[in-house]
């Protein structure tokens, strides 16, 4: 049941504990064209109810992980899902499918999904896509908005870290996220403004809920939000990833990054105006962009070498130093629209299928998976 805006209750959980959904696109086997199988896939995946879900459309599916400590048992549970959900269909994990067509889009039934439709028309119709939120539980409401505050400053270069969708059509879009733009052109998204405490935030939910088209908070599709009834901070800013390791590295990042800002003193940070070009930057370029350190506009490899080396003074206590440093990895290896674009410069568009095909579900099947999927999932 959704809750209201005039109802938001920040809701306690275990205080700095880690959680992630990753949305995944469904592919034909064989040619791994776009697939529209969801829910048949769900109701194969009957033993996994509430951690495989349905999505708005039908050619993508949700894994969710319980509330974990480590992101290592994030990252396990995902993993697991993964293997679960790969016996039955092929899942590549991109930002967008690279050759789905323009309204190619199955929507699926449900009171939330038709409101969408009718009050999104042909923006929600474009491409199936697909993103990543990572949930960092936070003490108490007021901290929450702090790490929220604080947290934008960081939303462009997690888009570029982890932008994988260059392909948008069938051809090279020019950009790294696509996902992001097609994001970006809906209604309350973007990064937020600041908020002045959390009675800011839930007044602004409550005025965006009284225009009639947002019911709850759950409506406000920003790139980092509070998520009060699950008492923690989201960030939806990813694309989704093929490599487990990038989406573990990435996860990592965040958790420690969120946690230095909620342990942070509030001060004044960018403009909305400069956030929202900056994070166009990240999409369009990637790991190439030039974002702002320090109140100069640096590369931003250089951008998230910062980002680590201030995570990884909480990485130890978290349990997440190795995963930390998988993000290295994608500063050497490139982000996923980096490699996509290479496989594709090498193989064409086939070899770009079948490279984010292996990624995403790279292990064969085998019993052992499935009853790992299972116990995360208990």
């Amino acid at each position: 049941m959704s809750i209201t805006c005039s109802q938001i209750a920040f809701n306690r959980s275990p205080v700095f504990s880690v959680g992630a959904e990753e949305e995944l696109l469904l592919a034909t086997p064989g040619s791994l064209w776009p697939s529209s199988g969801a829910e048949a896939l769900l109701a194969a995946l009957e033993a996994y109810d509430g951690s495989v879900a349905g999505e708005i459309n039908d050619a993508v599916i949700e894994l969710r992980t319980p509330v974990c400590r480590t992101v290592s048992e994030s990252a396990g549970a995902l993993r697991s899902l993964r293997a679960a959900a790969g016996a039955h269909a092929p899942l590549l994990g991109a930002g967008v499918h690279p050759l789905a067509r323009f309204g190619d889009v199955r929507l699926n039934d449900g009171e939330r999904y038709a409101l969408i439709d009718e009050t999104m028309r042909s923006l929600m119709r474009q491409t199936p896509h697909c993103g990543v939120h990572v949930h960092v539980g936070m003490p108490d409401a007021e901290t929450a908005i702090r790490a929220c505050n604080r947290m934008r400053e960081w939303i462009p270069v997690l888009q570029a870290l982890g932008a994988n969708s260059p392909f948008w059509y069938g051809r090279d879009s020019g950009l790294d996220s696509t996902r992001s733009i097609i994001c970006h052109s809906f209604p309350r998204s973007g990064i937020p403004r600041a908020f002045a405490d959390y009675d800011d935030f839930a007044a602004t939910a409550a005025e965006l809920c009284a225009l009639g088209e947002c019911p709850d908070y759950t409506f406000l599709w920003w790139d980092v939000r509070p998520h009060p009834r699950l008492g923690t901070l989201e960030v939806r800013a990813l694309d989704a990833q093929a490599s487990i390791e990038d989406l573990t590295g990435l996860i990592a990042l965040v958790q420690c990054l969120a946690v230095h800002e909620a342990a942070a003193p509030a001060r004044g940070g960018s403009s909305p105006e400069a956030l929202r070009e900056l994070a166009f930057r990240a999409a369009r370029d990637g790991l190439d962009a030039r974002l702002r350190l320090d109140g100069q506009l640096r590369p931003a490899r250089e951008v998230a070498c910062h980002a680590i080396a201030l995570a990884g003074a909480y990485a130890a206590d978290l349990g997440c130093w190795d995963e930390l440093m998988l993000v290295h990895r994608i500063l050497e290896r490139g982000n996923g629209a980096q490699r996509q674009r290479r496989d594709h410069a090498q193989g064409g568009m086939r070899l770009v299928l079948r490279r984010l095909a292996g990624e995403t579900v790279p292990e064969p099947v085998n019993e052992e998976a499935l009853e790992l999927g299972r116990t995360a999932r208990a």
